[in-house]
């Protein structure tokens, strides 16, 4: 019952921003982003709530450091461990997986806006970087994840 009960106010959130959703489509004016950039903002609307059903605390979101190239996409906790969580979606799995998509030049970027992130933390902080691929292919409603917990490291020295 504890379970139901504590997922519920997340699912009211959603269900919430998605009437929001609905009603800014059909009263705003037409949103001029390329559709591959609204794909990408809904993926991380849907994996924020994702995260939050499987305990992460989301403290930051779309993180960015005035020193460093990039984004964090999402930043939260995972118990006692900081996760800085990118982000990939895609609506098919046919061209190749969402997270290949974090390559060597991506994760060093990653690393230096992580790095000026933890500055703010104490050094016994524990990090780690996890990537979310999110799909959009069964069914556009009902998107399908797969997280990768601990996807690459970066050495970092304070």
């Amino acid at each position: 019952m504890g379970v139901v009960c504590s997922m519920f106010p997340g699912r009211l959130t959603q269900a919430t921003l998605r009437g929001f959703d609905w009603l800014s489509n059909r009263l705003l004016p037409p949103d001029d982003r390329p559709e591959h950039q609204r794909t990408g903002r809904r993926g991380e609307e849907d994996a924020y709530f994702y995260l939050r059903r499987r305990g992460y605390v989301i403290i930051a979101r779309n993180f960015r450091s005035p020193h460093s190239r990039g984004e964090l996409d999402l930043v939260g906790w995972d118990k006692d461990v900081l996760c800085f969580i990118e982000v990939k979606t895609r609506t098919t799995h046919d061209v190749k997986p969402a997270e290949a998509a974090v390559d060597r030049e991506k994760q060093r970027d990653l690393g230096r806006v992580a790095r000026d992130f933890l500055r703010r933390l104490p050094p016994s902080c524990q990090w780690r970087f996890d990537v979310l691929s999110v799909y959009y292919e069964a069914q556009p409603n009902q998107p399908s994840f797969e997280l990768f917990q601990n996807a690459f490291s970066v050495s970092y020295n304070r």
